[in-house]
């Protein structure tokens, strides 16, 4: 064990050095993490790799940041001078042991803005010390200012060349950023419960990324609909879900041309995926809906009848979780404020439109007459969970799952008797004060808005 001021010195330098040894001779490194070993049994370095995982001897931990960290602060101080090459390992390991030190990030923006780092390798660096560090809010920031300054490299890029080509592959780095980043937010979001920086950051990429693409947003509620079936405590997630939900509604709301936002669905293995008409489906699958003037409202029914149906299954599935209920209540209320504007009324008569003319709704808009009538009948898929019985009648049922939409079974009546057979039949006390608090702001929100 080195106990002198230069045999710490010479340690850590060599600690530094093997770490970036490591990453050069395994550039796919995975994940780091500390392996707990009070003290140096061996005379060997204290940097493990096995099968692309970077583990660090804990022992050497409390020599190894205090060096890392001083000498950064000399430099910034101007008291020390570092090249690039050892400011690049420093920070590199610095931030693998400390994510939060916004100095060694800041430093790092520095080399990028020089070109003397790949905005790359810095996605790279972030993304390890998230698997160590999954909530860490400065390694989250940073990764999100790395995407706005490749970003601007794009615009900057495609503005320059203006050849169709060039802009193709932009295109095609970008969808390949988002696929990564949405793989990224997942991990972490694995790694710690409710990680609510990790689905802030998810947010972001799509905000900044992928506005106004209607397929990467309904491929991403499908991609989500098992993880928050398997979390249903995570508030973060469903708070995630309620976002592409608001957004996908409100996109194919605000569709100027029927040509360019009609869309189709396509069966998946948890929930129909939203593509372009203009576009061919890649899995050749049948599309459900065919016809181009009723596709919009059609789509939009379809979303709420799906979210309608995955709160239904687990608050029954899983009693006594109060989060399920707050997204129902979101759900419901999304759909109630969408209903007043968009969709005919519910009496017989039809309120005009803002999305569709009277002749865009084809069969859709006589399914408000009364919930025994006939309606225009798409192409059986099915869904990934089924409404319980007890909440809607078999008949309406049953034509629900073979894709047939009625919009008047989304009614605040129904929504009473689904929450009186929860009432009914479920002996959980949260359960039922998570209930009894739904009902309630049925009938003081709700009721007085109808």
């Amino acid at each position: 064990m080195a106990e002198s001021k230069e045999e710490v010195e010479v340690l850590v330098q060599r600690v530094v050095k093997d770490i970036s040894s490591a990453f050069k001779r395994h550039p796919n490194i995975d994940e780091i993490g500390l392996i707990q070993c009070p003290e140096a049994r061996y005379n060997r370095s204290p940097i493990v790799l096995v099968e692309n995982k970077l583990g660090v001897e804990s022992w050497c931990v409390k020599f190894l940041l205090p060096y890392v960290h001083n000498k950064l602060l000399f430099y910034r101080q101007r008291k020390h001078w570092l090249d690039s090459e050892a400011l690049v390992d420093i920070t590199c390991t610095l931030l693998l042991l400390n994510p939060d030190f916004t100095t060694a990030w800041n430093v790092r923006k520095e080399l990028v803005q020089c070109g003397v780092l790949n905005p790359e390798r810095d996605l790279y660096l972030s993304k390890l010390a998230l698997t160590k560090f999954p909530k860490s809010p400065e390694t989250w920031i940073h990764r999100r200012w790395v995407l706005q300054h490749i970003l601007h490299q794009f615009s900057a890029v495609v503005h320059k060349t203006q050849q169709q080509v060039e802009a193709e592959l932009l295109s095609n780095h970008r969808d390949r950023l988002i696929h990564q980043e949405m793989k990224v937010c997942s991990d972490a979001a694995c790694r710690y419960p409710s990680n609510y920086n990790a689905w802030s950051h998810r947010i972001w990429v799509l905000q900044h990324m992928a506005m106004g693409n209607i397929k990467v947003f309904h491929d991403e509620l499908s991609s989500v609909h098992l993880w928050v079936s398997m979390h249903v405590s995570d508030h973060s997630g469903f708070h995630y879900r309620q976002f592409l939900l608001k957004e996908l509604i409100t996109e194919l709301s605000q569709s100027p041309s029927s040509a360019s936002a009609s869309t189709i669905f396509c069966s998946s293995q948890h929930q129909s995926s939203i593509v372009p008409r203009s576009i061919p489906q890649a899995n050749g699958e049948l599309p459900l809906a065919d016809s181009a003037s009723g596709d919009r409202l059609t789509t939009v029914l379809e979303l709420f009848y799906q979210e309608t149906e995955l709160c239904s299954d687990l608050i029954q599935s899983f009693p006594g979780h109060e989060t399920l209920w707050s997204h129902r209540r979101h759900v419901y209320y999304l759909w109630h404020q969408w209903k007043k504007d968009h969709l005919p009324c519910s009496d017989g008569r039809e309120s005009k439109l803002k999305l569709l003319g009277a002749s865009d709704l084809g069969g859709i808009k006589q399914t408000c007459v009364s919930q025994g009538e006939s309606v225009e009948r798409n192409r059986h898929v099915s869904g990934p969970m089924e409404v319980d019985g007890a909440s809607l009648p078999d008949h309406d049922s049953k034509r629900l799952r073979r894709g047939i939409l009625l919009p008047c079974l989304l009614t605040l009546q129904n929504e009473h008797i689904f929450v009186n057979s929860i009432l009914n039949s479920c002996s959980n006390p949260e359960q039922k004060n998570f209930a009894l608090a739904y009902k309630n702001w049925l009938d003081t929100v709700i009721s007085v808005q109808i």
